[in-house]
């Protein structure tokens, strides 16, 4: 049972390893699957990859292969240490090792390859349940992949550059019959004329769609149509953060349980959360330009009575507030507070000991200036909670001393465990 499982989709186990030895390991199991007539007629092109070669494998394990991950693959034939040309020779000859008669996939990602054929492999992705592609593919893939599959359920597709005349994405979300998660992620300064395109493509599946992710600021009002969704992610790319945020106005989530931005006004936010109907049980905010004039942790606490996760920048103006947070949303237990400029973390850590509801003991304090966050503030804290439930503590601050001190109140039982990093701005990266 462990191969099958294994072997479904690879991509997915090794993708993020950074040691680049389990990528030739599979690529060689891959190479083990071709034939002599394969590797004889690759040898004659100058492309001797078979060194490590040296029987064939036990196990078909390219038809567990369920989940096709082009990338993956492209990224190991990148890997060989022969000349480019080869490598698009290499990789057509990899390719029919996966797409034949027999194959079936649930899964298919994609990006810029010029060697993928969609005619006369209908039967391999006709189920499709899963799909991502960026603006880097051929088109005409995309165009016929709409022509044999209806069953996408979660699409992703990423803009890495601007193209008005890619239609080809437009055309197979057009086509769908089952679609529930989108995410468009945008790396890219907003083209309107194309993010108008995906925001229209979209609007038929305004009931069906529960996941939504866009990487800009809404360019029509297609929003206010998604009143089922249940997962809401909004960032924005643009280099005008202060545009108008007029087409959010009229959309109202009565279903919203997760919400997550980054670079939306804080008033934005809080307008948002007040048309949502008490559901929201996760929120995930970070700002570069602004901290929350007060609308936004107000919001929150008059609308979000179920909420168990707040990820939140604060402020010294605003800090008072949390107490009513505290006191309004009972069912938190992780709270992920970053504070700005002098942050007064003495006082939120004294809120944090008098009115933390009974389930919260999972904290993140970062610190948005090096060494904003003290030892000696972060030890009163410590001492004030040593009667509550023993906390899982995960710090990002300039302060190379704390770790001591983590380890000290670890041995009394206060913390449960905890995590250090001086890296403040990898953490705000990473996290999202």
């Amino acid at each position: 049972m462990a191969v099958p499982i294994l072997w479904r989709d690879p991509a997915k186990i090794f993708g993020c390893c950074l040691n680049i030895k389990p990528f030739k390991n599979i690529f060689n199991v891959i190479l083990s699957h071709l034939s002599e007539e394969s590797r004889d007629y690759l040898k004659i092109q100058g492309i001797d990859v078979f060194k490590e070669i040296y029987h064939q494998p036990l196990f078909n394990y390219i038809s567990f292969w369920k989940c096709l991950d082009l990338c993956f693959l492209d990224y190991m034939v990148a890997l060989t240490d022969i000349e480019e040309n080869m490598k698009y020779i290499l990789g057509k000859k990899i390719l029919k090792l996966f797409i034949n008669s027999d194959s079936k996939f649930f899964s298919l990602s994609i990006s810029e390859l010029q060697y993928l054929n969609i005619l006369g492999t209908e039967q391999c992705f006709s189920e499709i349940e899963y799909f991502y592609s960026d603006n880097n593919a051929n088109s005409n893939i995309l165009k016929g992949l709409a022509k044999i599959n209806t069953s996408i359920k979660k699409l992703e597709f990423y803009i890495m550059y601007i193209d008005d005349d890619d239609h080809g994405i437009v055309r197979l979300i057009e086509v769908q019959k089952s679609l529930k998660e989108v995410i468009f992620r945008n790396s890219r300064g907003t083209n309107e004329t194309y993010c108008k395109l995906l925001e229209n493509s979209l609007i038929t599946y305004a009931d069906s769609v529960q996941y939504l992710r866009i990487d800009w600021k809404p360019i029509t009002e297609f929003l206010s149509n998604f009143v089922n969704l249940v997962s809401l992610d909004l960032m924005d790319h643009s280099y005008d953060y202060f545009k108008t945020w007029n087409n959010l106005e009229k959309a109202s989530f009565p279903l919203l349980k997760f919400l997550k931005s980054e670079r939306v006004p804080p008033w934005v936010l809080a307008n948002l959360i007040k048309n949502t109907k008490g559901h929201l049980i996760k929120i995930n905010i970070f700002n570069y330009q602004d901290v929350d004039d007060g609308r936004l942790i107000k919001a929150i606490y008059q609308n979000c009575p179920k909420l168990n996760y707040l990820r939140l920048q604060l402020s010294n103006e605003y800090v008072s507030d949390f107490e009513s947070l505290l006191i309004n949303c009972q069912f938190l237990f992780k709270l992920d507070i970053i504070g700005m400029d002098n942050f007064n973390w003495n006082k939120l850590f004294d809120i944090l000991t008098k009115f933390s509801p009974i389930n919260l003991y999972k904290f993140t304090f970062s610190a948005f200036n090096y060494g904003g966050l003290k030892l000696e503030s972060l030890k009163l804290f410590l001492d004030n909670w040593n009667e509550r439930h023993p906390v899982l503590l995960e710090i990002h601050s300039g302060d190379i001393t704390i770790r001591d001190l983590m380890k000290k109140y670890k041995t009394k039982g206060v913390i449960k465990e905890y995590v250090l990093s001086s890296d403040e701005w990898l953490y705000i990266q990473m996290d999202y």
